[in-house]
């Protein structure tokens, strides 16, 4: 097997693989809630008002809570800027059930911004595992949201995934860190 081959069976399993989450969103329940967490996650919408919320609750963290939305909201860029290098076009054989911002899908801004918001919390800055138990659920099911509405395909996901648990990663030090 050469590499297009290989290429090509990978095109053709992330094509299959959205399909099939895709018909997922013929359940108008299942297609109400993607479309739900697709618009709250929309720019890390969601992440970025949480880390906002828990920087004005919590007062003796909110450092923290600051810097790991600052965190948060770097995945996110960083994702936008690969967008417009790989330019990849949105999955063409599913009818998109929300509207996107852009064009380009690869790699996923909403799992960027969702990875990077949860690495934040594991990493124990907030030591809050109420809120990592969370978290984590959330931010998987919006992943899968971006698949059942068909705007991504799974490799796009998975992409921002590893982009925004990575982002969060390298910023680990500087959120819990004392230094300005």
């Amino acid at each position: 097997m050469d590499e297009v081959d290989v290429v090509e069976g990978v095109r053709g399993l992330d094509r299959r693989l959205l399909s099939a989450l895709h018909a997922r969103g013929a359940d108008p329940r299942v297609a109400r809630a993607a479309r739900g967490l697709s618009r709250v996650g929309e720019h890390g919408l969601l992440w970025l008002a949480a880390g906002l919320a828990g920087a004005a609750v919590d007062r003796e963290r909110r450092r923290v809570w600051l810097r790991g939305t600052a965190l948060t909201a770097g995945a996110h860029l960083a994702s936008m800027g690969v967008k417009r290098v790989v330019r990849r076009p949105r999955p063409a054989h599913v009818e998109p059930l929300v509207r996107t911002v852009g064009r380009h899908s690869f790699p996923s801004s909403h799992a960027s911004s969702a990875a990077a918001a949860v690495a934040v919390v594991a990493h124990g800055a907030l030591g809050a595992p109420l809120l990592l138990s969370a978290a984590a659920p959330l931010a998987a099911a919006m992943c899968l949201s971006r698949l059942v509405v068909g705007v991504h395909y799974p490799s796009d996901v998975a992409a921002g995934v590893v982009l925004g648990a990575l982002t969060a990663r390298l910023g680990a030090r500087w959120v819990v860190s004392g230094d300005g």
